[in-house]
């Protein structure tokens, strides 16, 4: 029985199927966490989460921003560009289906026995886990209801970049969003910042988010998370377990089994 992490899968269905082979996973007995962004950039997005809906409890996922994307263009609230290669899942007879699937899928996920969490982007500094707990909850309720596409077509934007000062809910659960799918870099002062485009050891006005002092989870917790393929897996803090290593731009995915802290490796193949 083993508990193996993936980074972003992004469509990347082929090199996902190996990597499982690779490990000789048996979803009557493991347990694959993906970090979220299943889709997108990738070939076969719609093998993707069709495999990911049909291995039941065996497959578990958190929400990235690609997958949050996909409920906004299913809508037709927003647009996919070509680059993205989702038409054969945009044109799939299931998609209400997989759509359905995906809203249920949470934020964050906790392994308490291991003291371990999961999210797609990493975890604002400031928060502790009671907080981390109740943000992740309240968003997935909003997607989880019958009124999801009104939270959906106003999350988009750079704001808030903070919510230490936020009283209305909806903004508290935007900031989240963005928090937990979209952050990188933070400002000095904890805001979150969108713009920079550099490597984590080239930004000198912003701090990576897990390199922000006085981290309140990390000094208790592990957090495992994907989104940033310029780390290529490399954070310099072992509770920080970076897994998305840019299958979908020609590198390689990435498979971490928690039980023997061993990585494994799948090339590109598209």
């Amino acid at each position: 029985m083993a508990n193996y992490f993936v980074g972003d899968i992004q469509g990347c269905y082929d090199e996902l199927r190996r990597l499982l082979d690779k490990v000789h996973f048996d979803p009557s007995q493991d347990t694959l966490w993906a970090c979220g962004d299943l889709i997108a950039r990738g070939p076969d997005s719609l093998s993707v989460l069709r495999l990911m809906r049909e291995m039941g409890p065996a497959g578990q996922t958190v929400l990235g921003n690609h997958d949050l994307h996909l409920l906004a263009v299913a809508a037709g609230i927003k647009k996919y560009k070509p680059r993205d290669r989702v038409d054969p899942l945009l044109a799939a007879p299931d998609l209400p289906e997989l759509v359905d699937w995906l809203r249920q899928q949470p934020l964050l996920h906790e392994l308490p026995q291991q003291k371990l969490l999961l999210t797609h982007a990493g975890l604002p500094p400031h928060w502790d886990l009671d907080t981390a707990r109740a943000r992740a909850k309240a968003v997935s309720k909003t997607l989880k209801g019958k009124r999801y596409l009104d939270f959906i077509g106003q999350m988009y934007g750079e704001k808030p970049d903070d919510d230490r000062d936020l009283d209305d809910e909806v903004q508290r659960q935007t900031y989240t969003v963005n928090a937990l799918t979209r952050m990188r870099f933070l400002h000095l002062d904890g805001r979150l910042d969108f713009a920079s485009k550099l490597g984590p050891d080239d930004e000198r006005e912003l701090v990576p988010w897990f390199r922000f002092p006085g981290h309140t989870l990390l000094q208790t917790h592990r957090l495992v998370f994907g989104h940033w393929a310029a780390l290529m897996g490399r954070t310099q803090n072992a509770n920080a377990i970076a897994l998305d290593t840019g299958c979908c731009w020609g590198n390689h995915m990435t498979l971490w089994c928690l039980e023997d802290n061993q990585r494994h490796y799948q090339t590109a193949l598209d």
